[in-house]
């Protein structure tokens, strides 16, 4: 057993290839909410529990609870989108390793009239325009992936967001998108969860996109067994290998291109 806990997860997968696992089985999976709110996990989740005879408990939160629910042993398996903070939870012995899965990007969104002047400009020029205006925006301002990679955007642009244009929600990147609609505001989304629901935000459109910035990497990490040996390490690996795996990778490749006319999601195992 201390063997199997200290290793890496590509061996673990091939070591834990051979043991039978339950049927029956819950695994508890804590995840960024952009994969539950466009729906993503609609499509990857019920082939996965068809395929080991078991049940995926998702708890969609930020990146940043997600990461501290994997610090306190209460999540078996991760998938989230802060990369910085994803290497040190790692490297600081919670995580067995970090994994790319897929990617997409941000886009920074805003109402038509487009008071800042953000349009078209690259991520670092609309984030000042917005601060000059003093043009509502909304943030997640939850600890997320995507808060964490505004303050950073905020940060690059030499600004500190403070003051009543900016409204933080506390809340997922479904309802601060909605806010932002209803508010007029600006926003950073990531693009999945803004093709998912893109109809009925009516207010807003695109005003910044493609930028290298706003790039964003999505990876999945076992939770150590070895600081928490309670937790499910065996469905946790085969849950990580599914999704890297050609099946999950075609899913994400292929998901929302029927329903929306563009992949919402792109993989990044190269087979």
């Amino acid at each position: 057993m201390k063997r199997i806990l200290s290793l890496a997860l590509p061996a673990l997968l091939a070591l834990v290839s051979c043991l039978p696992l339950a049927a029956g089985e819950t695994l508890t999976l804590a995840s960024t909410t952009s994969t539950l709110d466009s729906g993503l996990f609609d499509a990857l989740i019920p082939p996965f529990e068809r395929k080991f005879r078991c049940t995926v408990r998702v708890i969609a939160v930020g990146s940043g609870q997600a990461l501290r629910l994997g610090r306190d042993g209460n999540a078996d398996v991760l998938l989230v989108h802060d990369r910085e903070a994803e290497e040190k939870f790692v490297a600081d012995g919670f995580g067995v390793e970090r994994l790319d899965v897929m990617h997409n990007d941000f886009v920074l969104v805003g109402p038509a009239a487009d008071p800042a002047g953000a349009r078209g400009r690259k991520a670092g020029e609309a984030f000042r325009r917005i601060a000059a205006a003093a043009a509502a925006f909304a943030s997640r301002g939850d600890d997320s992936g995507t808060h964490k990679k505004e303050l950073k955007l905020w940060q690059a642009a030499g600004r500190t967001p403070a003051g009543g244009w900016y409204l933080e929600s506390g809340s997922g990147m479904e309802a601060t998108l909605r806010i932002a609609n209803e508010k007029l505001a600006y926003c950073l989304v990531d693009r999945a969860t803004w093709l998912a629901h893109r109809r009925e935000i009516d207010a807003l459109a695109v005003v910044s996109e493609g930028d290298e910035a706003l790039f964003n990497p999505y990876s999945v990490i076992v939770v150590s067994p070895a600081k928490f040996p309670w937790l499910n390490a065996r469905l946790a690996a085969s849950f990580a290998g599914f999704i890297r795996s050609p099946a999950g990778q075609a899913i994400i490749r292929d998901f929302g291109r029927e329903r929306h006319g563009a992949p919402l999601f792109f993989p990044d195992v190269v087979r």
